[in-house]
């Protein structure tokens, strides 16, 4: 064998491994953008730049208070409409997985419209049922939070349903036979395995609710949330401050996603080791 063809062999058999770190990277870059600015002491705001490193942006977070005002918003709308979309999403999804009722199919393809509208189409069709409704003229933090529950919950449903679809069921069965009563059996079988999949729906409705700009613009009013705010400072200069909450919300992102890695690891030990 010849050094070509050892070449091409190790080519080929590190070219996914490869292609997937390429693609990783690519992915990450605007996070570490966001991250390298976070720490930036720019000459101007209109020149979106590394100018040099400072501490003062993160030591100060409130220097623009209608900015703190507008996180705080957002994080008030996306908490209640992660609430509600995770509960009624839930109910939902085992409505859908465990119960026959006429117009079951027809229910399971509606759920994807919404996920499958595009935006503007669903914002301003909410517009105009808040128009209809006569509060066209009262758009605020009330009709922001019934628009992200309405596009946060098929996300829920899709998301638990596809969780339930995958349980086997001889573990409720089994238990019902160990004289396990429906409650019984519900609350230490079926919902610990349903869990995460219900966690998964919450954080992606609350992402989705704190990230919303399109829908939330049409149906805010005066009413501004972090998005709105990000959009609106972006015509005279972004502050530095913005990155900073944007590495916060990364950091929590991923704090979550590894202690719930950790945890269910530890599960799989326990449950092992007994």
């Amino acid at each position: 064998m010849n050094a070509l063809q050892r070449i091409g062999r190790w080519i080929g058999r590190h070219l996914v491994l490869a292609g997937g770190i390429g693609v990783l990277i690519y992915m990450f870059i605007p996070i570490f953008v966001v991250v390298l600015m976070s720490f930036n002491a720019p000459k101007s705001r209109l020149i979106y730049r590394f100018d040099g490193f400072t501490l003062h942006n993160w030591l100060n977070p409130c220097q623009d208070a209608s900015m703190c005002s507008a996180v705080a918003r957002s994080v008030q709308i996306g908490l209640l409409a992660t609430l509600a979309a995770t509960l009624l999403g839930t109910l939902m999804a085992f409505a859908l997985v465990r119960h026959k009722f006429a117009g079951r199919s027809l229910a399971n393809l509606m759920i994807f419209l919404p996920m499958a509208a595009p935006e503007i189409v669903m914002g301003s069709s909410l517009l105009a049922l808040f128009v209809a409704a006569g509060v066209g003229g009262k758009l605020g933090f009330w009709t922001i939070l019934i628009a992200h529950i309405m596009f946060c919950l098929s996300f829920v449903v899709v998301t638990v349903r596809a969780r339930l679809a995958g349980l086997d069921d001889n573990l409720e069965k089994a238990a019902m036979d160990l004289y396990a009563t429906p409650s019984q059996t519900f609350w230490k079988v079926t919902f610990p395995l349903v869990f995460p999949g219900i966690l998964g729906a919450a954080l992606l409705a609350f992402s989705l609710s704190f990230d919303d700009f399109i829908i939330t613009n049409l149906n805010a009013g005066n009413t501004t949330t972090f998005p709105m705010y990000v959009w609106g400072a972006s015509q005279r200069g972004v502050p530095m401050q913005v990155n900073v909450v944007g590495t916060v919300m990364f950091v929590v992102s991923v704090l979550i996603v590894v202690g719930n890695e950790i945890h269910r690891r530890r599960q799989e030990k326990a449950l092992a080791a007994s």
